[in-house]
């Protein structure tokens, strides 16, 4: 037996469940939880640590700026006194800056839109240069405005930085103190040196210290002292920490270096607390600039320090992401080898339960499958034989059901049929609408279905005009019966004479809910019943709104929510039946409709509205009835479009002649 006949062998010995089991944890466990999960994560990780070195890189080229800006400064008041030298000239220190402007702008616009530090930058580099074009106009009080508004723009320039590039957020001990370093602790500890050296070369030009400045540099120095304090046990959390075992030999004898010229510095500014003590500005001025040339030395090598952890961190979870691929790609490759080894004896049952169902199909239902199957495919083989000896009885009973169903539905179609012909019957023909004197009239009724729930009539008696118009609830066969007895009920009580409308709408809503009971139906309807004699229209019923146009273009809306109620919801409605009295004048509009209109709605489910309605019908009152009538049903048809209609659609349009 080769390989692929033990595959199909040891397969068919397996269950459904375990089958699926074994294939789908196989597959789905690997490449779902272990790709997705795993390899999201590292990608996330690597985007989130290059992010970093952007940011490191971008606080590499802004360093220089916290040096020589401080220096420039300085240099105002090195040229007042003569007993200090200076090795670089004013001209020397801006040219540097302006190089260092240059690389911070080629940085910016490489790096800008990802750590959305544009804006500043371009701050700060528009006040330099504004700062050279003016310099020669201000005093020293305004040069040291101006330098400290940079240092701060710069400040805030590097905390930018830090916050969009990750800096401030790193996960590693060792890294993160290496940034808390470079990007707040060192930054302010050369801010404070630099104050410091400024505050002793202005003191250094007079006879002594003013109280205020004794404070300040009081105030100077402690907070050096706590940085610095705070800085070697940081440094000596990431020392700890660092696995790679690159720092503490890297930065150790720099770190030392820099926080012993710190306390020496501060131990002299101690003095400053003795009001009796000579001050010695000078070597203030001196410590100062060695502290801050030491810290620019340390805090490079923290920098370069840093891009390494981050380089190394990177390439290590590059390295995971592809042993987690190669490992995915052993498993899938298992995978498919089950899964097609799977699919082969599958397979071949289905191609015997193809053919034997073709030979089914033909009439032939004596043939037998035989497989030597243990599986569940086994059992779907006994069940199909089963299947074939009870196929012919079933066959016959499903023609019987059949040609049963076919003869009920045409049966039901000829009825609905039959009342959607009634329906059509009753409404009132256009002759009818045309006799009718002092009015031009015209309506338009459209069933959602075969048969609709929607009535309208205009009818006349021994010189009176009754017009009716209401909806009955849903819409069917139910609801187009119920709708053919209110008219009935209508032009029955018309026929008698009847001219109260309180006793007109009772009988109607008397005899409609006794047949809603008998037929233990949930129906009921509106109606709204018009009387109308010589330009007076007596309106009666709980409907929608009706509209009235007026011979000027104006508009009136009649509610008529308070002249009736429901049809054959109530016993007895006698009570909440009311009359409205409207006059019309020569061309003068009424418009009454159903719900089918107003609430007809779009492909994006909008309601066609009333508002709507009556803004067509505005533009269109001068016209006849049937124009009027045309122009809104267009109009309702362009709004609903391709979309489904929900509910009859029923619009009666009087315009008074």
């Amino acid at each position: 037996m080769n390989r692929k006949s033990l595959a199909i062998h040891l397969m068919n010995r397996l269950s459904y469940p375990q089958k699926f089991l074994l294939i789908g944890f196989l597959f789905a466990i690997p490449l779902t939880l272990v790709m997705y999960l795993l390899i999201s994560e590292i990608n996330s990780r690597v985007d989130f640590t290059q992010k970093e070195i952007y940011g490191n890189e971008y606080l590499r080229s802004l360093r220089q700026l916290r040096e020589y800006i401080p220096k420039l400064q300085l240099l105002n008041y090195q040229i007042l006194n003569p007993n200090l030298s200076t090795s670089e000239g004013r001209n020397d220190l801006e040219a540097k800056i302006d190089k260092n402007f240059q690389t911070l702008a080629n940085t910016d616009s490489q790096l800008g839109n990802i750590l959305m530090s544009s804006e500043n930058f371009n701050k700060i580099y528009q006040d330099w240069q504004n700062f050279k074009l003016r310099r020669s106009q201000w005093s020293l009080e305004t040069y040291d405005f101006v330098y400290q508004r940079l240092a701060t723009d710069i400040d805030r320039l590097s905390a930018r930085v830090g916050d969009t590039s990750n800096l401030i957020s790193d996960p590693d001990l060792d890294t993160y103190y290496l940034i808390n370093a470079t990007l707040r602790q060192l930054p302010e500890m050369e801010k404070i040196l630099s104050e410091i050296r400024l505050i002793s070369q202005k003191i250094s030009l007079r006879a002594d210290a003013t109280p205020e400045e004794r404070a300040q540099l009081i105030t100077l120095s402690s907070r050096l002292r706590e940085i610095n304090d705070d800085l070697a046990i940081n440094m000596e959390v990431a020392f700890s920490n660092n696995h790679q075992g690159n720092l503490r030999s890297a930065l150790t004898e720099d770190l030392i270096k820099f926080n012993s010229l710190v306390k020496q510095l501060t131990k002299q500014l101690d003095q400053t607390i003795y009001q009796s003590v000579s001050l010695k500005y000078y070597a203030y001025i001196t410590g100062s600039n060695l502290a801050l040339n030491t810290s620019f030395k340390l805090g490079d090598k923290t920098v370069n320090e840093l891009n390494f952890l981050l380089q190394y961190r990177i390439a290590a979870f590059v390295t995971k992401k592809q042993l987690i691929i190669i490992l995915v790609l052993i498993i899938l490759a298992i995978v498919i080898y089950l899964f097609v080894s799977f699919y082969r004896a599958v397979m071949q049952t289905v191609f015997v339960l193809d053919e034997t169902s073709k030979k089914m199909a033909d009439g032939n239902f004596t043939h037998k499958i035989i497989l030597d199957n243990r599986d569940e495919l086994g059992q779907v083989v006994g069940a199909f034989n089963k299947i074939a000896d009870a196929l012919v009885a079933a066959n016959q009973e499903i023609t019987v059901l059949n040609d049963r169903l076919k003869a009920e539905n045409m049966r039901m179609s000829a009825e609905l049929d039959v009342t959607r012909k009634i329906q059509q019957m009753l409404l009132p023909k256009e002759r009818e609408l045309k006799e009718v004197v002092g009015l031009d009239i015209a309506g338009f009724m459209e069933a959602a279905e075969e048969v609709g729930g929607d009535y309208y009539d205009v009818l006349q008696h021994k010189g009176r005009v009754k017009i009716g118009i209401g909806d009955v609830t849903g819409h069917g066969l139910e609801s187009g019966v119920l709708m053919i007895m209110v008219q009935t009920a209508v032009r029955t009580l018309l026929a008698y004479n009847e001219s109260d409308p309180v006793k007109f709408l009772s009988a109607i809503n008397s005899v409609i809910y006794d047949n809603v009971q008998r037929m233990k139906s949930d129906k009921n309807a509106s109606l709204a019943l018009l009387d109308y004699e010589e330009g007076m229209l007596k309106l009666s019923g709980q409907h929608e709104e009706m509209i009235v146009v007026r011979c000027n273009g104006c508009v009136e809306r009649f509610d008529t929510i308070d002249l009736g109620f429901p049809i054959g919801l109530d016993a007895d409605i006698a009570e909440f039946v009311a009359e409205k009295i409207v006059h019309l004048r020569s061309g003068d509009v009424v418009v009454l409709y159903t719900d089918g209109i107003t609430e007809a709605q779009n492909m994006d489910e909008l309601l066609y509205g009333l508002d709507r309605l009556i803004e067509v019908i505005e533009i269109n009152w001068q016209r006849s009835a049937t124009e009027i009538r045309h122009a809104v049903i267009k109009d309702v048809r362009s709004h609903i479009g391709e979309q489904k209609v929900f509910d009859d659609i029923t619009l009666l349009v009087l315009k008074q002649k």
